[in-house]
């Protein structure tokens, strides 16, 4: 028997999560879990660099940011394209070019070869993850999205913490270099897996009017049994329908302000994440810390991480914002709490968990927000360019330590704090705009996240 029409997230909201959205899960979750393996790798060997090649601190700044510019690129482009051409292609293509960038990295002579390859590896990174998060988004159930976006995101500071943990291990015994074969080897086997098992989403497929007879494919996966449809909806206009799209949806008047306020948020969040992450192993030692120690407690901040889980939970409960608002506001107070406690192992140990705990869930909550603000057109633009723009603040960040050089330890990380209250800001002014949209009238605010 053929229904007339059959409404995706509808019947995908009616059921319990099953074995397409698990296996979608997984390989988001290993995606930016290498993600944030590769992205942080380079602060972990910073300082083998400065012993290896004799550089200062300051030089190694392009170093750092290099990955930063062609993550922004990557996330950029890479949103709109798949919005055009599909999540499935554009994730498998990006994570080939991390492998094989990174790869090629371990090989490098100078800082030159070092910064050129680290922003090809740039490139994968930010086409990836955007991606990732759109693709577990539209598989989700709108009644666990930002649990399972969340939860799916909180592999990147994983990631970013295995690094650390695996940097202090095997550079001692194998060298700077092994830190980054690893790294590119470990996305090429991921490649492979992609390209086998990775399911395209559905609801892009709808979006983009395709076959009923391929979407019937993908929906008899998720719910055995289902029988094919003449046509595909997604709760608002007709599939093919034309429609502002892309780019075009997320500055559209609707959706300018809430835009700009994620991307405030994004950049302020990635300038702290990125100023601890790559500097802290270097502070640390300037501290009186041994190398050693040092990569240890600093790999505490990015595995607080793991703290994103509950918050998804409580996105989906209660207020999304707020809930944001309030994890930023709170990780200014802790990364200032770092600087005060910078010369006791016994106290830094757990303000630096505390510190990257709050700021990394807040920061890991932003995706999940912006992947409900917008809708299936523009969602991978949307997400995407949230990112892109945002990995300015990472570059910001890196440059930002550097440049503080010669400041006290407590004024140092009291600067880095002063990003998350501007963060905490954005978020409030995206809830208000967003009310205000909403009771100007149907017309000036669509339907979000379908």
């Amino acid at each position: 028997m053929t229904s007339a029409r059959l409404d995706v997230p509808a019947l995908i909201d009616s059921r319990p999560i099953g074995g397409v959205q698990v296996l979608t899960f997984v390989l988001c979750f290993l995606i930016v879990l290498l993600d944030g393996f590769d992205t942080a790798a380079i602060g972990y060997i910073a300082p083998s660099l400065t012993t290896e090649w004799g550089v200062s601190r300051a030089a190694l700044a392009p170093v750092l940011s290099a990955a930063l510019f062609g993550l922004a690129i990557g996330a950029l482009s890479a949103g709109p394209l798949a919005d055009r051409y599909g999540r499935k292609a554009v994730l498998v293509a990006a994570v080939a070019e991390i492998g094989l960038a990174c790869l090629a990295s371990a090989f490098a002579g100078d800082l030159f070869q070092l910064s050129a390859l680290r922003f090809l590896t740039g490139l994968g990174l930010g086409a990836a993850m955007p991606n990732a998060v759109t693709l577990t988004s539209e598989y989700g159930p709108s009644r666990r999205r930002a649990l399972l976006t969340n939860m799916m995101f909180s592999g990147f500071p994983l990631g970013a913490a295995l690094g650390g943990f695996l940097a202090a291990w095997m550079i001692p015994a194998h060298g700077w270099r092994s830190v980054l074969l690893l790294g590119g080897v470990a996305p090429l086997v991921l490649t492979v897996l992609l390209a086998l098992l990775l399911p395209e989403s559905v609801r892009y497929l709808v979006a983009r009017g395709a076959d009923p007879a391929r979407i019937h494919a993908v929906m008899r996966r998720i719910a055995p049994g289902t029988p094919p449809a003449a046509a595909y909806g997604l709760g608002g206009p007709a599939a093919g329908a034309a429609q502002t799209a892309g780019l075009r949806l997320v500055l559209s008047p609707a959706y300018r302000l809430g835009s700009a306020m994620l991307w405030a948020a994004y950049f302020c969040g990635l300038v702290i994440f990125y100023a601890l992450v790559n500097w802290m192993p270097i502070l640390f030692r300037e501290a009186g810390l041994d190398p050693r120690t040092a990569a240890l407690i600093a790999a505490l901040f990015p595995l607080g991480g793991i703290g994103a889980i509950l918050l998804g939970a409580l996105m989906d409960r209660f207020n999304a914002d707020a809930m944001v608002a309030v994890g930023f506001a709170l990780t200014a107070l802790a990364v200032v709490a770092i600087g005060q406690v910078i010369g006791t192992v016994a106290l830094l140990v757990p303000a630096v968990l505390i510190a990257g705990t709050l700021m990394n869930t807040a920061q890991s909550s932003l995706p999940a927000l912006a992947a409900s603000f917008y809708p299936t057109e523009g969602r991978a633009t949307g997400v995407a360019w949230m990112m892109g723009i945002g990995r300015f603040g990472g570059i910001a960040g890196s440059f930002l330590v550097a440049e503080l050089a010669g400041m006290s330890m407590p004024a140092t990380f009291a600067v880095v704090a002063v990003p998350a209250v501007v963060a905490a800001l954005a978020v409030i002014v995206k809830l208000f705009a967003r009310r205000a949209a909403l009771r100007a009238g149907p017309g000036a605010a669509p339907a979000l996240g379908h």
